[in-house]
């Protein structure tokens, strides 16, 4: 895997999985996100944003540590909660993050007790994240990194209202937007909660 001081048991389970060479988004942007910047990532179909996206976190977060959870990812729906689990069932075996995934169809108090055993990585769509955040008393600062995949079809779908009372509540830790276009409201949603953000713009 072509990416600088990438962690070594994250590369040798990429190439493990067969994914040998970094696609030009991954490239581009594994230093920026790195960095801790705040970034707004816009990339096209099978331009590897959601596995950028794990990649990423895999690489910060190393290994499990602490209960709460240290890096949060908002998805629109079950399908791609399922989707970002079965990445990071590939990519994480040798680091063993604790990753957890909720949606709406899961029931809240189990979700609440399973999380208490300990997680690193938590994932989730913006109404059963609201929920568990205002009833279950979260300890929000351990929290490094807040991701969302797909923030213009979070947008489309109307979750802006909570992600905006989710983000007030989280004051600490770097955001990240992956997105297939950079819109206008994308742009003004990442001046709300973002501390001057990178705008990074990959082709298909």
């Amino acid at each position: 895997m072509n990416l600088k001081k990438i962690n070594e048991d994250l590369k040798i389970a990429l190439i493990e999985n067969g994914l040998t060479e970094a696609t030009e988004l991954q490239l581009e942007t594994f230093s920026p996100i790195k960095s801790g910047a705040d970034v707004v990532i816009q990339g096209g179909k099978n331009t590897g944003k959601t596995t950028a996206m794990v990649i990423n976190i895999i690489h910060k977060l190393k290994q499990p540590f602490q209960e709460s959870p240290r890096a949060l990812i908002l998805v629109d729906d079950k399908s791609k909660v399922l989707e970002v689990l079965e990445l990071f069932e590939l990519y994480n075996k040798r680091n063993k993050l604790r990753v957890f995934g909720t949606h709406d169809k899961t029931d809240l108090d189990e979700d609440k007790n399973l999380i208490s055993l300990g997680v690193d990585v938590l994932v989730g769509t913006p109404n059963k994240l609201n929920q568990m955040f205002s009833s279950a008393g979260f300890n929000v600062n351990t929290l490094q990194l807040t991701a969302f995949d797909d923030i213009d079809v979070l947008l489309k779908n109307r979750y802006e209202s909570i992600i905006l009372r989710l983000m007030e509540s989280i004051q600490k830790g770097q955001r990240i937007f992956f997105c297939s276009q950079i819109t206008e409201r994308i742009e003004l949603l990442a001046d709300n909660i973002m501390k001057e953000p990178i705008f990074l713009e990959m082709e298909e």
